[in-house]
């Protein structure tokens, strides 16, 4: 049985009434939609309160789950909606990549080269071209910011990030080539690489 029937069982579960089942789920997802969460609330405990929320908006609405989608990707449709309201109820714009581990973002880019620092020589290049990646998704607006960091920070897929955000997967490609673009562009002349060069 594969996660997402996995997930379906235990759905099923909670809409026959058993309130157990979405402890599980909840023990499942919980550091994932935190992690996801923190990338918009740049409190811990704020963050925790809105995850906790998520939760709730997501028990409330668990009779009308129809597995059309993943669970996990409808859990997430719900905390980045959860997140963006707290956000415009707080009036607070987004927390930068900067706020996030320096290990999240190793993800992104040429993960070996941020990985190696064996040399202080290597140990600064990393650090200026953590610092330039953080620079360069700081200034992404939020749809460009929202689909790359779930596409390489939590590896969701086009399919998946569609249903999340609510958009036309030719969006969601759209949106995720603009931001490598963008960040390309800042982090090549810290590499020394050719414009037409993709990494």
């Amino acid at each position: 049985m594969g996660e997402r029937e996995a997930d379906l069982v235990l759905v099923e579960r909670v809409q026959s009434g058993d309130q157990e089942a979405f402890g599980l789920l909840v023990s499942k997802y919980q550091r994932k939609l935190l992690r996801l969460v923190m990338r918009f609330v740049r409190d811990s405990a704020e963050a925790e309160d809105v995850t906790q929320e998520a939760f709730i908006k997501a028990y409330r609405a668990l009779p009308g789950f129809r597995g059309e989608s993943a669970f996990y990707t409808w859990l997430y449709r719900i905390g980045v909606n959860t997140a963006k309201n707290w956000l415009v109820a707080r009036s607070r714009r987004m927390p930068t990549v900067s706020e996030i581990a320096t290990d999240d973002t190793t993800d992104i880019g040429d993960g070996g080269l941020l990985r190696d620092d064996t040399t202080p020589e290597q140990i600064l290049m990393s650090k200026q071209i953590g610092e330039t990646v953080n620079a360069a998704m700081d200034a992404l607006p939020e749809d460009l910011r929202t689909a790359i960091a779930l596409r390489e920070i939590e590896g969701l897929s086009y399919e998946e990030i569609a249903q999340v955000m609510d958009c036309p997967i030719g969006t969601v490609r759209s949106r995720i080539f603009r931001a490598r673009e963008a960040i390309a562009t800042k982090l090549r002349p810290l590499l020394d690489t050719e414009s037409d060069q993709r990494w």
